[in-house]
C-alpha cells in the first residue's frame, strides 16, 4: 500500500462514489458514472460496512454476499453501458474514516456523495457526515434526487471575500469546457466600500482567467443587506441552475466537527441542486497544477 501522506498523493483520474445502496446513492452513482464518462475517468464504488449496515443486514435476514452481489451488479451494469472501468470496494469500519482512507488510497480526483439533505446524510453516513465533505482530500459533488440530465450547463459561482479562489476557478473552467457551460458569477454586494472594492477586484481576476480560456460567463450582483447564501439559492432555483460551485468554509463549532451555516445551506439546499464543494487542503496545490492543464 502506498503512503497516505497527502504531500505524496498523485491523481489517478478516478471518481469515488460511496454508497449505502439507497435510491439517492444510486442517483449519486449515476451522476458519478456520467461525469466520469465525460472526463474519461474510471470509477470506484465504495460500500462501508459499519454497525448500522450489519444491523440492517441481520434485520432483513441477508448475508455479506448481498453486498458483494450489489457491488458486482454495479460493476457489470456500468462497465457494459458506459464502456469505462469500474472498481468496487467493501470495507469494515467507521464511514468517515473509511471514506477518507479509501479516497487517498485510490488517489481519487473527485467524490460524488448522495444525500436527502442534512438529516438524510447524517442518517446514511453517521454523525460525522459533514466531515466527509469538509475534510475530503478531493472535491465532493453533493447530489440529492435530481438526475444528471444533460449535465451541468448553467453553473452558479458565488463571489465573496474568499482568500483563495484559484482552485474553484480551475474546476469551473474544466466543467465549463466539458459541458459548454455558462458561469453565473453571483457577486456579493457589501455595505462596506473597501470590502466591495476587494470583491470587485476578485471578480475581475476571475473574469480575466475565464476570458483567457474563452469561458462564457455573466455577472449577477446580489442585493445589499440580505443573506448572501439565501440569495444564491433563490437565484439558482429561479434560473434553473444545474450546479453550484463553492469553496467550503470549515469552522470548528464543536470539538472534532467542522461545520458552517454557509456550507450547510449550500450542500443541503431544498431545491436539490448539485453542489461542488472544494476544500482548501494541502492537496490544493497539486490539484491546482493538474487542473491548469485545462
Amino acid at each position: 500500500m502506498e503512503t497516505t501522506n497527502t504531500k505524496a498523493l498523485k491523481y489517478n483520474h478516478l471518481v469515488l462514489i460511496p454508497t449505502d445502496f439507497s435510491e439517492v446513492c444510486d442517483n449519486a452513482i449515476h451522476h458519478g458514472v456520467e461525469l466520469a464518462r465525460f472526463l474519461n475517468y474510471s470509477v470506484c464504488i465504495l460500500h462501508v460496512i459499519n454497525r448500522e449496515s450489519k444491523s440492517q443486514l441481520k434485520k432483513e435476514n441477508l448475508t455479506a454476499d448481498y453486498i458483494n452481489e450489489k457491488l458486482s451488479g454495479y460493476k457489470e451494469l456500468y462497465e457494459k453501458e458506459y464502456q469505462l472501468k469500474v472498481e468496487t470496494i467493501s470495507r469494515e469500519g467507521s464511514i468517515f474514516e473509511v471514506i477518507q482512507t479509501v479516497a487517498v488510497e485510490v488517489k481519487a480526483n473527485l467524490m460524488i456523495m448522495g444525500t436527502h439533505g442534512k438529516k438524510g446524510l447524517q442518517y446514511l453516513f453517521g454523525s460525522y457526515a459533514l466531515r466527509v465533505v469538509l475534510d475530503s482530500p478531493c472535491p465532493v459533488v453533493v447530489v440529492q434526487k435530481r438526475s444528471f440530465g444533460n449535465g451541468y450547463h448553467k453553473i452558479v459561482f458565488p463571489v465573496s471575500n474568499d482568500l483563495e479562489v484559484r482552485q474553484k476557478v480551475q474546476w469551473a473552467i474544466m466543467i465549463a469546457k466539458l459541458f459548454n457551460s455558462t458561469i453565473q458569477l453571483f457577486q456579493a454586494n457589501e455595505s462596506d466600500q473597501d470590502l466591495n472594492q476587494r470583491i470587485t477586484l476578485i471578480t475581475r481576476q476571475i473574469t480575466d482567467m475565464f476570458d483567457d480560456k474563452k469561458i462564457a460567463y455573466e455577472i449577477v450582483l446580489s442585493e445589499k443587506k440580505k443573506d448572501f447564501a439565501d440569495q444564491v439559492l433563490t437565484y439558482s432555483m429561479n434560473a434553473a441552475i444545474d450546479m453550484i460551485m463553492v469553496m467550503t468554509v470549515p469552522q470548528v463549532d464543536v470539538p472534532g466537527f467542522s461545520v458552517s451555516v454557509w456550507d450547510e445551506k449550500m450542500m443541503f439546499n431544498e431545491a436539490g441542486i448539485p453542489v461542488m464543494c472544494i476544500n482548501p487542503t494541502e492537496l490544493s496545490s497539486f490539484y491546482y497544477e493538474w487542473l491548469t492543464l485545462y
